[in-house]
């Protein structure tokens, strides 16, 4: 039986990672990754081959969108702005319309803009995007109702022929609830990097670090990642 061919984004960190798992569940798959001009990349790359050797994935594209780096904005691609430590007061109960230094603007739509050139020269019919709505740091093109806008776009400026769905399959659950379904996938968990500050050892401390510990303590299980710090944030 032919399978039909989707393209994963994978930036090397969790909530991707179990994306890719469940995208294998029933497409063949393809793996793109973005660099634009973060400041964990290098580690971010690495996770990226990794995970798309462990998949055993030979259609990759790494695509240059570091434009998004000279246009600024955003802690993860300015050096002059500070990668905040997490307060979990305000991590764990986002309070709307309110973004954190972290947010770099727009990214998704120019992530999915290369994701769907490449769809469409490949023949793929899903994008597959590893999106989380709701336990989340408060990004507004982290909602469904981007994805769907989105996907409208995508049949209003492609060939006729051409259909692509974007598939969100993360994007209502709890980042505990990603990890539970990771593991029931044997999704490998210790390939990914989460960490918006280090290349070496995750801080433990920044956003994206205390969600994930949080996700991995709330869900009874050891994350298999090297941190420099692991506060209990399951409180």
């Amino acid at each position: 039986m032919i399978k039909s061919r989707a393209v994963v984004l994978v930036s090397g960190g969790m909530d991707s990672c179990v994306t890719a798992a469940i995208a294998n569940l029933e497409h063949e798959l393809a793996f793109l990754h973005i660099n634009y001009g973060q400041r964990t990349e290098q580690k971010e790359l690495k996770s990226f081959h990794a995970l798309a050797d462990h998949y055993g994935i030979r259609q990759r594209l790494i695509a240059d969108l570091t434009h998004l780096s000279k246009i600024g904005g955003s802690s993860l691609t300015d050096t002059n702005i500070e990668v905040a430590d997490a307060d979990p007061k305000k991590l764990f109960h986002t309070v709307k319309g309110d973004i954190p230094t972290s947010y770099v603007p727009f990214r998704n739509a120019n992530i999915l803009s290369a994701a769907t050139s490449w769809a469409e020269v490949i023949g793929a019919q899903y994008l597959y995007i590893g999106a989380v709505e709701e336990d989340s740091s408060g990004y507004p093109d982290c909602r469904k109702e981007f994805y769907e806008a989105f996907e409208k776009m995508i049949g209003l400026g492609t060939k006729p022929e051409t259909h692509i769905s974007i598939v969100t399959p993360v994007i209502h659950l709890k980042k505990s609830e990603i990890v539970k379904r990771g593991m029931e996938l044997k999704a490998p968990f210790e390939l990914t990097w989460s960490c918006y500050k280090s290349e070496d050892r995750a801080c433990g401390i920044c956003d994206s670090c205390a969600l994930r510990l949080r996700a991995f303590q709330i869900a009874g299980l050891e994350d298999p990642i090297q941190y420099a710090q692991r506060p209990d944030y399951s409180l």
